[in-house]
Parts: structure tokens; C-alpha cells; sequence
């Protein structure tokens, strides 16, 4: 590979170096200083998190992480790193992993890239968020391609557009739910990771679609390409088509809400509360909006939803992965390198 032309960058959230609370407390401060993540001014960001969030959040996300932590660390990065190998295994080109929040950040990334293949041309940048958001995807491109421009780089950075309605994507996610269908169920909750309402209305280039047209998700409309909404729904819609999955058999909800704003819904938590009365005994959720599995599925999901779905009266709950190191994902993200290679940049891709 020293002569490698091409490099592959998996970039995904990140994780704290470990469960202690100082250690979650300066993951905290670095993912929710993120101002698109909490859009507000610095100095009430600043006080908001510093004084407030992180104050009494960091302990209570400490004992959270240690719940689901393994004796190689966090989940999300032992999976990340599993899939940066078994990408490898499948391509000629050098597959590094990046975190937006943590270590190891792009920077670190692209200088050991530069370091090692001097004759770099081109780094494909995977970020590993299917779906568009201000606070996943675009903070993590923006962040990737100021530290590329600051960095002054030789090689071009490459990046994959969000992949929410791709074939070759929602193939896959059919095939990792494919074999918990054959259980018996009375719904599949896809459960995605919640965001303002504030967020989806900013992003709306027109201004006047998002959360105010009626039946705005499913109306034609510019906005979709950066509305987070539209996007789940989509995705859900093909993956549910692709399984067969008639429609009073699935749900969408979101979860993982923060603060006091009004956040898409509905939420999650209240959906797992109310489903037993609703006749839903046996429940099946996934998480399309997470690559990898992390606090919010394997904790707040698989360890605290469940409670709440068997206490309020479900009688089976079956958390399904996410897609990990699949192997048909894994397939799929070694095939859009090969067409990189055979020169079809085609609506996948965007080169900064």
C-alpha cells in the first residue's frame, strides 16, 4: 500500500476514552460545545453546558457507558475498528477511522496518512450517518474538511453523500432484519435518533415546506435533501417494501431527546410505554440512523426501553443491531470505493 493512490477515512461519532466521569465529562463538553449540535449563542452554550448539562449529566452517562462497555472499550469504537478491518480485508485501498468527537480526530487521521503514503491523490471520506442532519452529518463533514483545508493537504477529500435511499444501503438493512421477521411480532418500531424541530426548520432552503406544509414528508420538495425527517421516513418506507412488511405491522419514533425544546416525534420512550395498551405484546426495534451500536441503542434502547416496554405490560422485546460488520454492508461500502475507482462519481459523491 505505500504506493496507494486512494485511502478510505470511516468517520463515525465517537466515545469517551473511558467510563470515568472526568473522562465523560470532557467527551460532553466537546460533543455538546458543538454549536450544531445546541445552535445557540457561545456564551449560553457555553454556561448551558459547562454550568448546567455536563455538571449533572457527565455522572449519570458514566454509569450508562459502564452498563454497555466491554473489556476492549466503548462498543462504538470496537465496531468501528471492526469495520475498518473488515473493509480492509475486501479493498487494496489503506482504510483509516476518524471520530468527530474524541480521538482518533481527521487530523490524526489524514497526518498519518500523509505520513504514510507520501503519493496520496484522493481520501474517500465515509461518514457513517445515513441520513442528513446538522448536528450528525454536516458537522462531521464540515468539521473533516477544515481540518483538511487548515492541514494543507496534498491529496483532494472525497465525500459520500448521505446514503438514506440507496439501494445498495437499504439492501443491507433489509438483510440485517431479515432473520428477526421470522419470529412472531406485532410491530417493528424503526426507533431514530431525534433532533429539534428548530434543526429540521433551519435546513429548509425554501423556508416554507419543513414541519409547516401539510403531509410535508411526502410532498416533492428541495427540502428533502437536507430534511432529517423525510429521510427516516424514507428509509423506513424501502426497507419496509423490500421485507414485505405491511404497513400496520411498523412504526417510526424517535428518541435520545435533550432539553426542553420540542424535538421530532413521536418520542420513543413514550411510544415503548403505550404500545402494551395498544395491543403491541411483541416488539421488535431497530435504529437505521446508527451504523454502529452505541450508548443510545445498547443502553437506552436494549437495557432502559426494554424495561419500560416489559413493565408496561409487553411480554417480548427484541433489540435488532445495527449494521455493524454485516457482511452485506460491508460489501456494499467496498463496492462504492470500486466505483470511485472505475471513475463513476456519480450522486454518491461530493469533492471538496
Amino acid at each position: 500500500m505505500a504506493e496507494a493512490k486512494k485511502a478510505v477515512l470511516l468517520m463515525n461519532l465517537g466515545s469517551p476514552d473511558s467510563t470515568e466521569v472526568k473522562d465523560v465529562k470532557r467527551y460532553l463538553d466537546e460533543f455538546l460545545m458543538d454549536e450544531r449540535v445546541i445552535d445557540k449563542p457561545f456564551l449560553q452554550r457555553f454556561l448551558l453546558v459547562k454550568g448546567i448539562i455536563t455538571r449533572f449529566r457527565a455522572p449519570k452517562s458514566a454509569e450508562a457507558y459502564k452498563s454497555i462497555w466491554t473489556k476492549e472499550g466503548s462498543p462504538l469504537m470496537v465496531l468501528t475498528y471492526q469495520l475498518q478491518a473488515a473493509l480492509q480485508a475486501q479493498i487494496a485501498e489503506p482504510v483509516e477511522v476518524a471520530m468527530r468527537y474524541g480521538t482518533p480526530s481527521p487530523k490524526q487521521a489524514f497526518d498519518k496518512l500523509r505520513s504514510q503514503y507520501p503519493g496520496l491523490e484522493e481520501v474517500i471520506l465515509v461518514p457513517l450517518y445515513p441520513h442528513y442532519a446538522m448536528s450528525s452529518y454536516e458537522t462531521a463533514v464540515v468539521y473533516a474538511e477544515e481540518l483538511h483545508k487548515k492541514g494543507g493537504y496534498p491529496f483532494r477529500l472525497t465525500t459520500i453523500k448521505p446514503f438514506y435511499n440507496v439501494d445498495a444501503y437499504i439492501n443491507a438493512l433489509a438483510e440485517s432484519i431479515k432473520p428477526y421477521l421470522q419470529q412472531d411480532y406485532d410491530q417493528i418500531l424503526f426507533s431514530y435518533h431525534s433532533i429539534p424541530e428548530r434543526h429540521v426548520m433551519k435546513g429548509d432552503p425554501t423556508g416554507a415546506h419543513c414541519l409547516k406544509a401539510e403531509g410535508c414528508c411526502t410532498v416533492n420538495s428541495a427540502a428533502h435533501k437536507y430534511c432529517y425527517r423525510h429521510q427516516c421516513y424514507e428509509t423506513t418506507r424501502l426497507a419496509a417494501e423490500k421485507l414485505g412488511i405491511p404497513q400496520d405491522k411498523y412504526a417510526v419514533s424517535f428518541q435520545s431527546r435533550l432539553g426542553r425544546a420540542e424535538w421530532l416525534k413521536p418520542y420513543t420512550a413514550l411510544r415503548l410505554a403505550a404500545l402494551p395498551e395498544e395491543g403491541v405484546k411483541k416488539l421488535l426495534v431497530v435504529f437505521p440512523a446508527f451504523i454502529s451500536d452505541c450508548l443510545e441503542t445498547l443502553e437506552e434502547i436494549a437495557i432502559e426501553g426494554r424495561h419500560i416496554f416489559l413493565n408496561g405490560g409487553g411480554q417480548e422485546f427484541t433489540s435488532i443491531p445495527c449494521l455493524n460488520v454485516h457482511p452485506e454492508w460491508v460489501k456494499v461500502l467496498a463496492s462504492w470505493v470500486q466505483e470511485i475507482n472505475a471513475g463513476k462519481k456519480d450522486m454518491l459523491l461530493e469533492t471538496y
